[in-house]
């Protein structure tokens, strides 16, 4: 993929303003950063982000509070929502970071503390909490993530869906289980926007799709890692992943935005209900959701959009916006019929196992 310096600010609202995820200003409390010396010493953060995001959120935090040590419990969301659920008489995290997504609607509504931050206004209209207690920090941009040495042995060019379909690729394609993985959900909404929402298009294309003996991993990071060690030609996966090796200096995987479209879906963090450290928790959302923390973590990691719309930063490894064929993603639609797609979605998979 060439690379081309993608000035991401506020211009990336009139940008992406196709993926028009309809969101709405939630409902919850917003509250003033937190005071440092109500802060507590510890925080265990649960995670689906990659290391590289953690590894830098954790750095830049702790310039404001060196004072807090980070726990970190990295796994998909579907592990880590179980796992919140699991220790709910007695929790054990402080917050959750990544794999809480704008289609989740109020199915974790429990799980979490509603409470917003005093930065829900500077936050792209799109893009603010449609639920009251997620905090929406960044963009995960459904994408293809390719090992173009596979790829010209076997003699294809991956653009689109389409393409998915030729037998060369059969099993040597891996996507995250979208009953456990919001990376996996990700791309099965991409497939809705695509092919229609709900249509006889879209389940003809994903059972036309799982016959190519695709295999569904529990785990996010497997559908670009495996790839760019060549286990397997293409894996469905988002652009924070795929762009992260591509800053590691990767040159055996290309990031392939779908011709047919690509639409993003907004993540974020949530403060989990009973939170043993909650001021230390709530410090960590305050930044990422304000303008400084989004402009500091976009320049060091330089794989996320963000979107608070006075954060200001530039990046080497993601397209500009305005290159990509963006589809509108209907976030209403996919809220309410999440539970019947899955239950399709695992029948087709059913019968092509059989």
């Amino acid at each position: 993929m060439k690379k081309r310096i993608a000035k991401i600010s506020v211009v990336l609202a009139a940008l992406l303003v196709l993926v028009m995820l309809p969101l709405a200003a939630g409902g919850g409390k917003e509250e003033k950063a937190t005071d440092p010396t109500a802060m507590e010493k510890n925080l265990v953060l649960y995670s689906s982000m990659t290391e590289n995001d953690l590894s830098n959120l954790v750095r830049l935090f702790n310039k404001q509070y060196p004072d807090v040590k980070i726990e970190i419990v990295n796994g998909s969301a579907g592990e880590l929502t179980s796992r919140i659920r699991a220790e709910r008489n007695n929790p054990q995290g402080d917050l959750m970071w990544g794999g809480l997504s704008s289609s989740d609607g109020m199915v974790h509504s429990d799980l979490f503390e509603h409470w917003l931050t005093e930065y829900e206004p500077d936050i792209m209209p799109d893009y603010r909490s449609n639920n009251g207690f997620y905090s929406l920090d960044h963009l995960s941009t459904a994408v293809f993530c390719v090992n173009v040495e596979l790829e010209k042995e076997l003699g294809l060019n991956i653009r689109g869906y389409k393409d998915l379909l030729d037998p060369r690729l059969k099993g040597k394609i891996v996507m995250p289980d979208p009953n456990s993985s919001s990376s996996g959900w990700n791309n099965v909404s991409n497939m809705m926007a695509v092919f229609g929402h709900g249509t006889p298009e879209a389940w003809d294309y994903i059972t036309k799709f799982m016959n190519n003996q695709v295999v569904f991993s529990t785990a996010s990071s497997v559908a670009f890692k495996s790839v760019d060690t060549g286990e397997y030609v293409v894996g469905l996966t988002y652009e924070d992943g795929a762009s992260t090796l591509l800053k590691a200096g990767s040159n055996r995987i290309r990031m392939v935005y779908p011709e047919d479209g690509a639409s993003a879906s907004a993540f974020g963090c949530a403060l989990i209900a009973g939170a043993k450290n909650p001021n230390a928790a709530k410090a960590m959302i305050n930044y990422l959701m304000s303008a400084e923390g989004q402009s500091e973590l976009g320049m060091a990691l330089e794989t996320l959009r963000f979107t608070n719309e006075k954060a200001v930063y530039e990046t080497p490894y993601l397209p500009a916006s305005s290159e990509i064929k963006w589809v509108t993603r209907d976030n209403d639609w996919l809220i309410a019929n999440k539970k019947a797609v899955l239950e399709q979605w695992n029948k087709i998979y059913a019968n092509v196992k059989k």
